[in-house]
């Protein structure tokens, strides 16, 4: 299963058509998540309290790891969020937050060494910025790392199209150009 983490709010969003591309070229059945729709909870004391005993319980059927253990299952992620202040939507650092859960997506060694639990051998990252300056390691860059150190997932790729609000560019252009890569 593809899993697409949909972060893009607007309905003529530019990420989301270069995402959607991507999603129809894979031609695989895939599971959205609209982060738009997701109910995040306040992480306030008392949900970190439940959340500690669950987790310490092994209780991971519990709805409050629905996110989590459905990120850990799919077999490819795709995600898709444009450069908000030199980042990502606040919802996609959300959606990060809610799925870390130590004995679904990473674990601990006996060493204290981070294992990824996750079952997907790729996870692409999909972007759009309206100007040039694209400092990856703010967006894509955080993700790779989460990826690749708490997830296990090892390949991590970037499709980014930059400059789409620059005047005289063809925006149409440098989408198919971001694709071709």
């Amino acid at each position: 299963m593809l899993l697409f983490i949909n972060a893009c709010v607007r309905r003529n969003s530019r990420t989301k058509r270069l995402a959607d591309r991507l999603l129809s070229e894979k031609g695989l059945p895939v599971a959205e998540v609209r982060l738009e729709d997701v109910g995040f909870p306040t992480v306030d004391e008392k949900y970190i309290e439940k959340r500690d005993e669950l987790i310490g319980l092994e209780r991971f059927d519990d709805p409050m790891f629905d996110l989590a253990r459905e990120f850990a299952a799919a077999d490819e992620i795709v995600i898709a969020a444009p450069l908000w202040d030199l980042s990502f939507p606040a919802a996609l650092k959300q959606y990060f937050e809610i799925i870390n859960v130590r004995g679904v997506t990473f674990c601990y060694t006996p060493e204290g060494a981070v294992r990824g639990l996750c079952r997907a051998s790729k996870i692409t990252y999909v972007t759009t910025s309206g100007g040039n300056y694209f400092p990856e390691e703010f967006g894509f860059g955080y993700v790779k790392a989460l990826a690749e150190t708490f997830y296990g997932i090892k390949s991590a790729e970037l499709i980014k199209a930059t400059g789409l609000d620059v005047y005289g560019s063809d925006e149409e252009e440098i989408l198919k150009r971001a694709f071709a890569g």
